[in-house]
């Protein structure tokens, strides 16, 4: 019988699962405001007309963003978020 081996996100060896509340808390700020950062780039781009390739960028930033915020929520026990995946 084959032992599966662990994936890397159960590797001891790389986890260290020692992040405070804190850290998560400033986390979420952190890609909060950056995410706003993005949407209010995105806005002002759409104002002057800015070419595709500068609209993608910040739409991809904010999509990317999107999925961190509610990965850390969820983390954090927010009640509004069931699961980051869906």
């Amino acid at each position: 019988m084959t032992m599966a081996t662990l994936s890397d996100h159960q590797d001891s060896e790389h986890f260290t699962y020692d992040r405070s509340w804190d850290e998560i808390e400033k986390m979420l700020y952190k890609a909060e405001r950056e995410k706003n950062m993005w949407e209010s780039k995105y806005y002002d781009l759409m104002q002057i007309n800015a070419t595709r390739k500068e609209k993608i960028k910040c739409l991809r930033n904010i999509k990317a963003l999107e999925g961190v915020v509610k990965t850390l929520r969820w983390t954090l026990g927010d009640k509004n978020v069931a699961h980051p995946l869906n």
